[in-house]
């Protein structure tokens, strides 16, 4: 493996199993070896008495043996002469001595020698399974080197059995996918914003080199004046919708009561005079309503609400304003809104029809604004067309207390 190898996981991890199989293999050896000698001595004298009978082994005299006085009874004087049968025991004990001594050599050499070649097959089991484990850990890290902008939507789609690795691959899958859907809308956002902020600056130099060619005269001047004027506060309200759309995606600064029912009564009032020149009835229904946030966003997401509502209607519609414990709700009696577009509604620059570049039309990022407000105060915007009588309804439900809205 070498020093590279044991410094990797791989390598790390075969040590680790090793080193326990042999462990196991040694203390399993030296139990072996213990209980084998334990009972050795005693199985060998009984094998040996039951095969040479008392007998076979001749008269005394004809078997050398070197017996300890020590274990001769006390009865007995040390120079009387040992009866047949005490010979006969003592040339058992002996023969049983040296058999066992041998048979606990032979077991400790083979011992010894298996305990190695064991070793050996622990190191390469250890590295195969550490391969095996780490497999689809390498899987991973391969698919992550590989990934940039362009390729984004590969996955590792790791093919294992379930556990804590195939769990860490579906989940780095799911990051990768939001991270794409991330990356995607930053995409649209950026081509978008530099589509929506260049239109105004072609019909301002349009106007310039076009109106005010040859020598026009005071009412063309003051004409052209108007309409560079107009595409400027056009750009100035894109400008500052996306600096606030910025704003919000970073989150509150600061939180604080906010009577939402009071802001929707002062934005109603607000734009009474709006809606009365588009022909458009709007009505107030305010219930009680604090929740714990940005007041100056909150009332630009109500705001955007009531604005949009009018603005999107038809002439005699109608625009209804509903707080109470349910949040915001908005709903107008506008164009037909097919279903399927209602979603991406909320997205930047996103609108129901073409957009015509008249004045006052809009840049698209009033719904985007409302629902990135939303989320900096943990609410949820939602929205639904209204059917056969056309419109849309949105409604912006807040979180019930401040330390919910910190969760989320």
């Amino acid at each position: 493996m070498g020093l590279r190898g044991l410094s990797s996981e791989r390598g790390r991890l075969t040590a680790l199993y090793g080193g326990m199989l042999l462990l196991a293999g040694a203390l399993l050896t030296g139990l072996v070896y213990f209980l084998v000698r334990q009972g050795l001595y005693s199985s060998i004298s009984s094998a040996v008495t039951t095969a040479v009978p008392a007998s076979r082994l001749g008269p005394p005299w004809r078997i050398s043996v070197q017996a300890d006085t020590t274990s001769v009874p006390r009865a007995v004087p040390s120079g009387t002469a040992l009866p047949t049968e005490v010979t006969q025991g003592l040339a058992v004990t002996k023969i049983s001595d040296v058999a066992e001594q041998a048979a606990l050599s032979r077991l400790l050499t083979v011992s010894v020698v298996v305990l190695f070649v064991y070793a050996a097959l622990s190191i390469v089991l250890a590295w195969w399974m550490a391969g095996r484990v780490l497999h689809p850990v390498s899987v991973i890290t391969g698919t992550a080197r590989r990934l940039s902008g362009e390729n984004l939507h590969e996955r590792i789609a790791l093919d294992a059995p379930p556990g804590e690795l195939k769990q860490l691959a579906d989940t780095f899958d799911e990051m990768l996918g939001r991270i794409e859907q991330l990356v995607s809308a930053q995409q649209r956002f950026a081509a978008n914003a530099a589509h929506e902020l260049r239109t105004p600056l072609a019909v301002q130099r349009a106007a310039a080199e076009i109106g005010l060619a040859g020598e026009p005269d005071a009412e063309q001047v003051a004409r052209i004046r108007t309409k560079l004027i107009s595409v400027a506060e056009d750009s100035e309200h894109l400008i500052e919708g996306l600096l606030l759309l910025a704003t919000t995606e970073r989150g509150l600064e600061r939180r604080e009561p906010v009577a939402v029912d009071v802001i929707a009564d002062a934005v109603a009032e607000g734009l009474a005079d709006e809606a009365a020149r588009l022909d458009v009835t709007l009505s107030l229904h305010a219930e009680p309503l604090t929740v714990h946030g940005d007041g100056v966003l909150v009332d630009r997401l109500v705001h955007n609400l009531v604005a949009n509502a009018v603005h999107y209607n038809v002439k005699g519609g109608r625009v209804e304003v509903r707080t109470g414990p349910d949040g915001v709700e908005v709903t107008n009696t506008g164009p037909a809104v097919p279903p399927e577009t209602v979603p991406r509604l909320f997205e930047p620059f996103r609108r129901v029809g073409e957009r015509t570049h008249a004045r006052g039309e809009g840049a698209g990022l009033g719904l985007s604004i409302v629902a990135a407000i939303a989320r900096a105060h943990g609410a949820r915007a939602t929205a639904w067309a209204n059917g056969e009588g056309g419109g849309l309804t949105v409604r912006v439900r807040f979180p019930t207390g401040p330390q919910e809205a910190h969760r989320r």
